[in-house]
């Protein structure tokens, strides 16, 4: 430390014997402790007889050194095994490494530059602590010294407050830990003993290469390498170990990762790292840890930093980031890592874990290549939204996820464009999401199942005309629904005008006054009932509406819960809750238990093989036929369109036996009739019928697909069922 020459030449008398008498307190206390480091029976008996045992009887003989701040990743799993980052998430940009994985060049420099005499002492160098004893009578302060077990014990005491929440006793701890005292020197020794007596040499040193701060976030050699030379610590040179040990010193003076700086910039070869480097690499030779052809090369070697910036948070996993930002809402709400949400996030920042997810990254680049193709990320005039979701069948598995724009969390930059956003469109509100979309047409899957539930046939013809009397509706949780003066008059798409549709015409050509008039016939507490069998439920969290309009698709949900529900349909009526998670090892390579999916009959197998039967149709003659047609290789499919009022929501929602997919292009906010806008790929109504068959293809030809049940005869066709 630099001192003011003028302090030290006035101090006085009583300040000279003062700092004599601090240097004679300190020795004793060193060399006691350094005696009972070596010989504790005799220093113990020694120490009995004196007074000096008072300065440090009470100071703890043990620290307990707890698990360090890592960093923990998400990845995803390629098709060949490998896997994928997709982002790291950390207050400190650590990996801890073994001792075997750290260079000899990085060991040697630390102990010769900071402690030569490491394997030889018993966690206190005592001639070390007398010439900084002597620095500090000289000079007033007190100075060096530490060998490395002692600022091993420094860091850990500097790591035990990092980690606590609270700012004001984070602030409180860290002077307590760093603090210019003879007391907080002597219980560093004292404690540095305590750490010897327990660990090996080798075991202190890797903890100390692996605790110690390298500049800004980057702790542990592993990470420094990582970050500024771009290799591994088992890798670095001579020259680069040295330079990383060199801002061991001191982070900020030495620092190697602002080109700019004035002090140790690009433009002056990192002047003052390479002046600490090379004598560190004097020492080396020195103590003969190199030779001098190593030596003389090494120094003629200019530093020259490769950073590498670390993997921060979902914004670096460029089209997967809402698929990543939807895994740390599912790891804030898993108990496994805390009591609360913000307890759970900041575990998972520090714990080291490594996450791997249920991502397919197959069709993932389909999802995302489709919708980059098809929908822009903002458009003049309409606040744009598009999406895809695909849900293995059987596991609910998410394998797919995607959107439109570009994810930021920061508000400035989503202030840049309407282009970013922070909002999951996929999911719920409580999961990142938005409030949800109405799905149209394509709700109406559910009334479907009531229908086929209740005993009726898909030749069953209903009173489908459009009418601005629909009478009362029956609702046995909320009582009966009447319309008669309500004047609701719900027209059909292409304004069909057909009096008496069947089940099955109504749901090929998408007819909304047939099922409306299917609704008369059933309960709107068991349609509601039904869907959320399925697992559907309102994005914004509210209960589902079960009036008559919802079976037409007024409920606002989210594409993903629409998805799970289409893979129920196709696993036979077994609905399976969404999970995006297949395994997390912590820090050690343990095991962590990992949220699991739940699955619930929802409706019989028999209701679901009527269903697929319809659906099907859907697809091969129905509205869905283009987005059956240009889907290859092509399986066993069902499938339902949706379109809201004046056009401003288009959805196609489908599934084989093995993947379900839901695509959603969305006004997020304000309406324009999607049917007068058109992309450069073509017409925005019809761009769900393009990204639908492009992942599907991908799909189909990775996963393949059976057929369907056959349904019932009587599922099909009762006879005698209403006029024609």
């Amino acid at each position: 430390m630099m001192r003011n020459s003028g302090f030290a030449e006035r101090r006085t008398i009583s300040g000279v014997f003062g700092g004599l008498i601090g240097l004679l307190a300190m020795s004793s206390a060193a060399g006691l402790l350094m005696a009972a480091a070596v010989t504790p029976v005799m220093a113990l008996s020694s120490i009995a007889a004196t007074d000096t045992i008072n300065v440090f009887e009470n100071l703890p003989e043990f620290l307990s050194i707890d698990r360090l701040s890592q960093k923990s990743n998400i990845y995803a799993t390629r098709s060949d095994g490998t896997t994928a980052l997709l982002a790291s998430f950390y207050d400190q940009n650590r990996i801890e490494v073994g001792l075997d994985e750290i260079s000899p060049y990085v060991k040697d420099a630390a102990i010769a530059s900071e402690d030569p005499r490491f394997y030889e002492h018993g966690g206190v160098d005592l001639q070390g602590t007398i010439r900084a004893a002597v620095n500090t009578f000289a000079g007033g302060d007190i100075q060096g010294g530490s060998s490395i077990t002692q600022q091993y014990v420094k860091n850990v005491l500097v790591q035990k407050c990092e980690v606590l929440s609270d700012v004001a006793a984070q602030h409180t701890c860290y002077l307590a830990a760093t603090e210019t005292s003879a007391d907080r020197k002597l219980k560093e020794m004292r404690l540095a003993i305590g750490i010897e007596r327990k660990y090996s040499k080798n075991d202190i040193l890797r903890q100390y290469l692996n605790i110690a701060g390298f500049g800004g976030t980057v702790y542990g050699i592993e990470a420094a390498a990582n970050y500024y030379f771009n290799t591994t610590a088992a890798n670095l040179t001579l020259p680069q170990a040295a330079s990383l040990v060199a801002t061991i010193n001191n982070p900020v003076k030495f620092q190697l990762d602002d080109p700019q700086s004035e002090t140790n910039g690009a433009a002056n070869g990192y002047q003052t790292n390479r002046a600490r480097r090379d004598y560190i690499l004097r020492d080396m030779f020195t103590h003969r840890k190199i030779t001098r052809a190593e030596f003389d090369a090494a120094v003629r070697t200019p530093v020259e930093p490769s950073i590498a910036e670390p993997s921060t948070g979902c914004q670096t996993a460029a089209g997967s980031a809402f698929f990543c930002d939807y895994v740390t809402h599912v790891l804030r709400n898993d108990p496994t890592f805390g009591a609360d949400e913000a307890t759970r996030l900041l575990n998972f920042r520090r714990g080291g874990y490594n996450v791997y997810t249920t991502i397919d990254l197959d069709l993932q680049n389909a999802a995302e290549n489709t919708i980059r193709a098809n929908v822009p990320t903002s458009y003049p005039g309409w606040d744009v939204g598009s999406v895809i979701s695909s849900v293995q069948v059987g596991t609910g598995r998410v394998l797919a996820m995607a959107q439109n724009k570009d994810y930021s969390q920061d508000p400035l930059v989503q202030a840049t464009g309407a282009n970013f956003t922070g909002i999951n469109y996929n999911t719920d509100y409580v999961d990142g999401g938005s409030s949800g979309f109405q799905p149209g047409s394509t709700y109406k899957v559910f009334t479907l199942a009531e229908w086929l539930r209740e005993g009726h046939s898909l030749n069953e013809r209903v009173d489908s005309r459009r009418k601005a009397n629909w009478g009362t509706f029956k609702d046995s949780c909320l009582g009966p629904q009447n319309y008669d003066r309500d004047k609701w008059n719900p027209k059909n798409d292409a304004n069909e005008s057909g009096a008496h549709y069947s089940a099955l015409e109504a749901t090929i050509g998408s007819i909304n006054t047939g099922y409306i008039g299917m609704a008369k016939k059933l309960d709107l507490c068991g349609i509601r009932q039904t869907a959320e069998a399925f697992g559907m439920r309102r994005a914004d969290g509210d209960p589902l509406l079960q009036n008559a309009a919802s079976v037409i698709g007024t409920n606002e949900i989210a594409p993903l819960s629409m998805a799970v529900a289409f893979a129920g349909i196709a696993n036979k009526g077994v609905a399976c809750t969404p999970v995006v998670i297949d395994k997390i090892l912590d820090s050690t390579g343990a095991e962590v238990p990992v949220p699991v999916s739940q699955c619930t009959q929802a409706v019989d197998p028999a209701v679901t093989a009527g269903m697929a039967y319809a659906m099907r149709r859907v697809m091969t003659n129905g509205t869905a036929q283009q987005s059956y047609r240009d889907t290859e290789p092509r399986v066993p499919m069902i499938g339902k369109t949706g379109t809201t009022d004046g056009n401003k929501d288009t959805w196609m929602s489908g599934a084989s036996t093995k993947v379900a997919t839901v695509v959603a292009v969305v006004s997020l906010t304000g309406e324009t009739n999607q049917r007068l806008v058109y992309f450069d790929s073509g017409q925005a109504a019809t761009a769900r019928h393009r990204m639908w068959p492009a992942v599907m293809s991908v799909a189909n030809a990775k996963y393949g697909g059976d057929a369907f049940d056959e349904a019932a005869p009587n599922t099909v066709i009762k006879v005698g069922t209403g006029p024609r």
